[in-house]
């Protein structure tokens, strides 16, 4: 049995794009349901780094720093939110081995880099994984002065307070893990993206709108073994 994960998510930068339902839908599996916000649906794009990635049974000394890239978009399922992963770029290859085999992740090894650099955030991703689409990834980014949380309803909280994801394992079964963390400490956010292929990669043409952006200094997390959801085949 899979034990539950401790992990510290930290420098997190939530890019969103608003995007046409029918455009995402086509890309999830059927038990899944589209969650959306005033009609539109929205994909996001997730930098950000592990610092403490292990199971949660073991002492922090042995936990490992991954960094991590990934692409994702808001759904149900029983009426449940969550968010679904089209693709997650790690550099570590173990963590990446691990989150395919044992949480049915679609997860691709990648060399990435974060640097801070004059209060602000410098993220550079290349996929490395043999045999796959290639990703290339850059973005600087600051945050400005000014926490504050979301509030229930807005849709801030819609793109950031999600408490499950939802795979699908290689058998088409819907799978999900539990989230526990914090509210999200957020801020505004100044960013620019230099480069970005993770919407090809994925199938998607890059959003011709003006995306929403937010900034997290980062929370602390557990995610629970991955499970069959109620009505998989």
């Amino acid at each position: 049995m899979v034990v539950s994960l401790q992990m510290g998510w930290r420098h997190v930068l939530f890019a969103n794009w608003p995007t046409s339902p029918r455009i995402v839908e086509s890309h999830l599996p059927e038990a899944l349901s589209l969650d959306t916000y005033d009609g539109a649906a929205w994909l996001s794009v997730i930098p950000f780094t592990n610092v403490d990635v292990r199971p949660r049974i073991f002492p922090s000394a042995i936990g490992l720093p991954v960094p991590e890239l990934n692409l994702r978009t808001y759904v149900r399922h029983d009426e449940t939110p969550g968010v679904y992963f089209f693709s997650l770029d790690a550099q570590g290859i173990l963590a990446v081995l691990g989150a395919r085999l044992f949480h049915h992740l679609p997860y691709y090894y990648a060399r990435i880099d974060l640097e801070q650099e004059s209060g602000g955030v410098r993220f550079t991703s290349r996929r490395r994984h043999p045999g796959e689409r290639p990703v290339h990834f850059e973005a600087a980014y600051r945050p400005d002065d000014g926490q504050f949380s979301a509030e229930p309803g807005t849709l801030t909280w819609f793109l950031t307070e999600r408490y499950r994801y939802y795979t699908e394992d290689q058998n088409g079964r819907i799978r999900h893990a539990e989230i526990q963390h914090d509210p999200w400490p957020l801020f505004d956010v100044e960013v620019e993206i230099e480069e970005n292929t993770l919407f090809r990669a994925n199938g998607f043409e890059p959003p011709d709108t003006e995306p929403v952006h937010f900034y997290s200094p980062g929370v602390d997390t557990v995610a629970s073994n991955s499970r069959r959801s109620s009505d998989g085949p």
